[in-house]
């Protein structure tokens, strides 16, 4: 006799969305030596330790809200706005690594970056109208975006010559 029961529904919300985050990492870790390491980044970059975890738990946040938010609406068709903005906002996410790490494209990452960003904030409140929860627990992926936001933007203005779209003009 099992210890506890598992919902399926709900492993796979949690599951599905670190699955891109893994694939990430090894883009991440394909590209991290030299280019990376030779950009010039302020002092408030998080060390690059901190990303796996961190990253792995806001994952995990957002398919468990996503979950709440499928099993409170009473369905993908119920849901479909709410999951929707969800589904756009995290290829898009899963979109910034290979495009910042992979292709080196710093400018074009900022402008894909600035849309996750945006879509976070919907999704939250999208999320929020139907488990105030889901949508709340939201907001450490929100304040993670600014972030990210915020670095890349930085990373961008203090190497004009790093990003590939700069050397083509």
């Amino acid at each position: 006799m099992p210890l506890c029961k598992v919902s399926l529904p709900l492993a796979i919300g949690v599951v599905h969305p670190n699955i891109g985050g893994w694939l990430g990492a090894y883009c991440v870790k394909k590209n991290l030596h030299p280019w990376y390491s030779s950009l010039k980044k302020p002092s408030w970059t998080p060390p690059n330790y901190v990303f796996g975890p961190v990253w792995t738990t806001i994952y995990s946040t957002m398919g468990y809200s996503s979950y709440l938010v499928w099993r409170d609406a009473g369905g993908f068709k119920e849901a479909a706005l709410p999951l929707s903005i969800y589904g756009v906002n995290l290829i898009m996410n899963w979109a910034w690594t290979p495009i910042f790490f992979g292709g080196h494209h710093i400018k074009l990452a900022l402008y894909e970056i600035t849309l996750v960003w945006g879509t976070s904030a919907a999704m939250a409140v999208a999320f929020y109208q139907v488990n105030p929860l889901a949508g709340l627990l939201i907001i450490p992926y929100f304040a993670w975006c600014t972030l990210a936001t915020a670095l890349n933007y930085v990373i961008y203005r203090d190497n004009p010559q790093s990003s590939l779209e700069d050397k083509k003009e």
